[in-house]
């Protein structure tokens, strides 16, 4: 594994008032075509805990107490409760970069939990108590041996369709799907084809997640939404906070005033 990968929050909400560690980690250069970094949440709490998540279009391949489990791209949000003392590690993917590894199209698990041993094999059931009950070292070098020998051939097209997604991640212009289908030279009808093979949901949800997770990095008190929005590429603020409010599930200044409390 090489160094730890830089923070980065965006999609748990309200991270400042997490009540556990959560840890990246940088995955083994092999791996690297594939997987985004590892992750390893650890809690210890007097009481539950509940945790909003509006996910990334990744997969990830998570390890918890009931076993392990292929988690598709999750198209709402999701809520975590944790309770008591516990560990979760897991790996997120690339987008598009579990495609090698399923072999069909990742619109075919959109939104489900599927058991890992379903994808990998009973190996996976195996390894689960491994993982869990190490230190992170040890936790991450078990998950690595797990997915290194199971390594599928690097597949150009889903290395394409990973630096689609991208480019939509660096480019806040980026408001449409046309927009993107242009920059790239592609057609919106084959942009949409490929993103739902390789990614899993459309180049619009991509888009609109994006920015909504930039929105809600930078949400506070003295925001100037209007400001944001022009920020984010829209329009108008309306269509940002039309967005804002059916990602998050309330208002850009709603969400600020519970962020204060």
């Amino acid at each position: 594994m090489t160094g730890a990968p830089a923070d980065d929050t965006r999609g748990i909400l309200n991270f400042g008032a997490a009540r556990f560690r959560y840890g990246r980690h940088a995955c083994h250069p092999a791996l690297a075509p594939f997987v985004e970094h590892h992750w390893i949440v650890r809690w210890q709490l007097a009481e539950p805990y509940e945790q909003r998540i509006v996910s990334h279009p990744s997969v990830n391949l998570v390890f918890h107490e009931h076993g392990s489990r292929v988690a598709g791209v999750i198209t709402g949000d999701y809520l975590e409760i944790l309770t008591g003392t516990g560990v979760v590690v897991g790996s997120r993917f690339r987008p598009a970069g579990f495609r090698p590894f399923l072999g069909a199209p990742l619109s075919t698990i959109t939104d489900l939990f599927t058991p890992a041993s379903q994808v990998f094999g009973p190996d996976a059931d195996t390894v689960t108590p491994a993982v869990l009950a190490a230190s992170d070292e040890e936790a991450l070098r078990a998950l690595e041996g797990f997915l290194l020998a199971r390594l599928p051939a690097r597949d150009p097209v889903a290395e394409r369709a990973a630096d689609l997604v991208a480019s939509v991640l660096a480019d806040p212009a980026i408001v449409r799907v046309g927009d993107l289908a242009a920059l790239h030279g592609l057609s919106v009808r084959h942009l949409q084809r490929l993103f739902s093979d390789y990614v899993g949901v459309s180049p619009k949800w991509v888009i609109r997640r994006y920015r909504i997770h930039e929105a809600a990095e930078r949400a506070g008190a003295a925001t100037d939404w209007s400001r944001l929005a022009a920020d984010l590429g829209y329009s108008d603020q309306s269509h940002f906070t039309r967005d804002f409010t059916a990602v998050i599930g309330m208002s850009p200044t709603a969400y600020a005033r519970r962020l204060a409390e």
